[in-house]
């Protein structure tokens, strides 16, 4: 029997588990993610909601897939639009702590969240998300794949500083963080086979 129903419903979850996690940062107000950086760079500068952003960042981006040749699979398109979705739904839900220990905390919570988020949904092996497309699609024009993610997430750093997005410990925490988290956990959710689409440790 095909685990197809099953793939998608834990792809689901952990896409949702990934957009609480962003929502967590957010409200942390203590720095976020490069990527998010970027997207609450635009929110702000644009006045549309950051989820929203999210969401029109995802799909501009898999339309650089075309001349890069890039499949999207299920779990790509679910990417680019639930991840969004989810933030825009709780980031009004969530409140901001009132102290610095609070907040570091709710940061905290953020990171392992979208650790576990990420884990499941990459062990989903429905396809990579829309960011990591663009790198394996670099990737396979001859540049690594370390240079590749390097290169992108700094272009989307400076570019969200330059937009006024909130830089800070949170930052730090996530580029340190999220690629340890995942490589723990992904292990424990992987239903992907050795020629399934996904990448171990990607994210967003």
């Amino acid at each position: 029997m095909s685990r197809l129903p099953e793939r998608v419903l834990r792809c689901a979850f952990g896409l949702f588990l990934f957009g609480l996690g962003i929502t967590f940062f957010i409200r942390a107000e203590v720095g976020l993610a490069p990527w998010d950086v970027f997207h609450t760079g635009v929110s702000d500068k644009t006045d549309i909601a950051v989820g929203t952003v999210i969401i029109i960042v995802g799909v501009l981006l898999l339309l650089l897939w075309i001349p890069l040749r890039q499949r999207p699979g299920v779990g790509t398109i679910m990417n680019a639009v639930e991840i969004g979705l989810v933030v825009n739904l709780t980031k009004p839900i969530v409140g901001v702590p009132g102290n610095l220990v609070g907040r570091v905390a709710l940061m905290l919570a953020g990171l392992l969240i979208v650790g576990v988020g990420s884990a499941i949904y990459i062990g989903s092996g429905l396809g990579a998300g829309p960011r990591d497309g663009l790198m394996l699609g670099l990737s396979e024009r001859g540049i690594s794949i370390r240079l590749a993610r390097t290169v992108i997430e700094l272009t989307v750093l400076v570019t969200g500083i330059v937009l006024g997005g909130p830089i800070g410990l949170g930052t730090v925490a996530f580029a340190l963080g999220i690629g340890p988290i995942v490589q723990v956990l992904l292990p424990r959710f992987d239903m992907r086979t050795r020629t399934d689409p996904g990448l171990p440790g990607s994210v967003h």
